[in-house]
């Protein structure tokens, strides 16, 4: 059995339907969620999106039927509801929707995860996740295609912007052809590509161009040029008057350098230091971020990185960066 016809028996018995996705998500989890809803509406189930939180203004656009509600918005509306089956996208455990979320789910309604993270000690017979799509968005249209629901604008924005958001605009090497049939689908119901980029990226200031600048500016490489790093601190992003949702994209510049392999972008919080990292696809960041505590896919995985007691950043990124760097090696010697 396909993980279309997983999909598909899994929802045949199950009329209230809640679709959730991981906490603080970005519009990945939030273009598939929408997505997913409008498509099983029209198939006649009661479905509604409950998140955490609601929506951010950045993301609204995404959602114009208004489907998606913070939890406490939806259970002031909507009292009485209980799900007989939870849908997850974008994540593939509870511990990451949010502990509201979660505790309002509980441990007895039926759940089905939609993913393409990696997946590890769970029977996935029953869930629809597949490592190799190149997006939750790109899992999310083929079930809707395998549904035989056809594609609307309003159901196919969501989708293509979340598929952007997860390839980063069709870099990864996970986009395949499949990839690309899937979007030319979603562009015939009327999308513009210009208007979807910009809605997401959105247009910016010149002060948004001065923070860049400035993060660019910390840019390092090691002694060979393979990994790459650069640094974003809270007081920047207060300085130029952004927010992180703004900043996630700065990691990309890094690779376009010659002999890149692993670009890293350090945000330093205080007591912590968040670790993205991204990959051209000859590296796997993502065994690089579980060497560190983290996790991910093998182009674009993250940690969070401890202080030892009161080290500078400058120290934390030295060694962590040292660490990446004999890793790399370790990999590469374990392939030839």
């Amino acid at each position: 059995m396909t993980i279309l016809d997983t999909f598909k028996s899994r929802i045949q018995a199950a009329d209230k339907i809640l679709i959730t996705t991981h906490e603080f998500p970005d519009a990945d989890g939030i273009g598939s969620e929408i997505s997913l809803c409008l498509a099983l509406r029209e198939l006649g189930k009661n479905t509604y999106c409950i998140n955490e939180e609601t929506l951010l203004d950045r993301y609204q656009y995404l959602d114009q039927d208004k489907v998606v509600y913070g939890l406490n918005q939806f259970m002031t509306k909507y009292p009485n509801f209980k799900p007989d089956l939870v849908v997850v996208v974008d994540t593939n455990t509870k511990a990451r929707v949010g502990a509201n979320i979660s505790k309002f789910i509980g441990d007895e309604t039926p759940t089905l995860y939609i993913d393409h993270h990696p997946c590890r000690g769970r029977d996935l017979s029953t869930h629809c996740i597949d490592v190799k799509a190149a997006a939750t968005g790109q899992i999310i249209g083929e079930i809707i295609e395998h549904l035989g629901v056809k594609f609307t604008k309003k159901m196919a924005l969501p989708i293509y912007t979340a598929i952007i958001i997860d390839t980063s605009s069709f870099r990864y090497p996970t986009v395949s052809a499949a990839t690309h049939r899937l979007v030319s689908k979603l562009m015939d119901t009327g999308i513009n590509p210009p208007e979807a980029y910009n809605g997401i990226y959105g247009t910016k200031r010149i002060i948004h161009m001065h923070l860049l600048a400035k993060i660019l500016n910390s840019a390092e490489t090691n002694k060979d040029e393979t990994i790459a790093w650069m640094l974003l601190k809270k007081e920047d992003i207060d300085q130029f008057k952004s927010d992180i949702e703004d900043t996630h994209a700065f990691i990309n510049h890094l690779l376009i350098l010659n002999n890149i392999k692993v670009a890293i972008m350090f945000r330093d919080d205080g007591d912590q230091i968040k670790m993205s990292l991204r990959s051209s696809g000859d590296v796997d960041v993502g065994v690089i971020a579980q060497s560190l505590g983290g996790g991910g896919h093998s182009h674009s995985a993250a940690t969070i990185i401890n202080r030892q007691g009161n080290e500078s950043t400058q120290n934390v990124i030295k060694r962590t960066t040292q660490q990446v760097e004999e890793i790399v090696k370790k990999l590469e010697n374990e392939s030839i």
